[in-house]
């Protein structure tokens, strides 16, 4: 008899050993809540707040949050993008579906102000539960694009809505929140304290799936677009991308940059170069005396007499912050 039970145990054993599943959950896991390219299309705009007081700390005691916020909001580069492959929002988990809204206006707050919203501050949205206790909820979609109701099974990466404007917002963009039993966890941090923040939390362990998780490395702001305009810019023309490319005949040559994540302190730099590498335009703004979620900085100048001589065109965009560079980008127009 006991051999037969040392038999049993080591055949029950050995077949543990080729079924890693039963003997050991996977760890849960998160995909990209978008059908979007990190640093290119979309990008995270604020992560969860660390500060349990009345300021804002994200994970690294940086500033990439606001007080309060209980998410990762996921910006489009551009609002253009909102209604395109893009801004389809993702299931970024397997589970169920646990409730809906679908019947919120897309209005930015901007218009419609806070006491419109107040109760329905996430706009158009979705909850789905997963396993070991874990939620994740979804806000700001457009109206009626849901695609799924309460009660249905979704699978990881499933296409469940589109980014909107509904609720509390000002940019296009999916708010995602992460909870397990009904506690909010942050998906850059899950091992750190809701009310601590430390610099190395930066590399620290994510609940992101690779290659996901290299794709949404901690940055301490981003261009989210560049370019050249053959006029005036304005924000409305840059998210809407309705800015024109300029042209030899062009009234003016403006480069224009709308970056993201700004500190205090931070002084913005914009240099425009002709062909000949002389500088036609520039403009440094003074340093900031808060944080800014963003800005739209340009730097341009009128047709000469003569006109636009061929070439490239190149513009130059450079934060300093604390003495070094913090974020640059180098683009260029070439007029023929």
């Amino acid at each position: 008899m006991t051999r037969l039970r040392s038999a049993l145990l080591l055949t029950l054993l050995l077949a543990l050993s080729w079924c890693p599943a039963a003997a050991l959950a996977e760890p849960f896991r998160l995909r990209l809540p978008l059908a979007c390219e990190p640093g290119r299309t979309c990008f995270v705009q604020h992560y969860v707040d660390h500060d349990p007081s009345a300021g804002a700390r994200d994970h690294t005691c940086g500033s990439r949050t606001y007080d309060g916020h209980d998410g990762t909001d996921f910006r489009l580069a551009t609002r253009a993008l909102a209604a395109r492959e893009p801004g389809t929002v993702l299931a970024a988990a397997g589970g169920r579906v646990l409730r809906t809204r679908n019947d919120a206006e897309d209005r930015s707050l901007r218009e419609v102000g806070r006491a419109a919203v107040a109760g329905r501050e996430c706009g158009n949205g979705l909850v789905i539960a997963h396993p070991d206790g874990y939620e994740t909820q979804y806000c700001h979609l457009a109206k009626g694009s849901v695609r799924v109701r309460p009660g249905e099974t979704v699978t990881a990466g499933q296409p469940i809505a589109q980014v909107g404007f509904s609720g509390a917002t000002e940019f296009p963009h999916l708010h995602l929140t992460l909870r397990r039993h009904g506690t909010v966890v942050d998906p850059f941090a899950p091992g750190l304290a809701a009310d601590g923040c430390r610099p190395e939390a930066a590399t620290a362990e994510t609940v992101w799936e690779e290659p996901v998780r290299a794709a949404l490395a901690y940055q301490a702001g981003a261009v989210l677009t560049a370019g050249f305009a053959d006029g005036p810019v304005t924000q409305d023309a840059v998210e809407s991308e309705a800015t024109r490319r300029p042209g030899r005949d062009a009234a003016a040559l403006v480069a224009f940059v709308h970056a993201i994540g700004l500190d205090t302190g931070d002084v913005q730099r914009l240099t425009v170069t002709g062909p000949d590498g002389r500088v036609l335009a520039e403009n440094q703004a003074a340093p900031l005396l808060r944080p800014r979620a963003e800005s739209l900085l340009f730097a341009g100048r009128r047709r000469p007499p003569d006109g636009w001589a061929s070439g490239p065109y190149t513009a130059t965009f450079r934060v300093m912050r604390a003495g070094a560079v913090a974020i640059e980008r180098v683009f260029t127009a070439a007029l023929p």
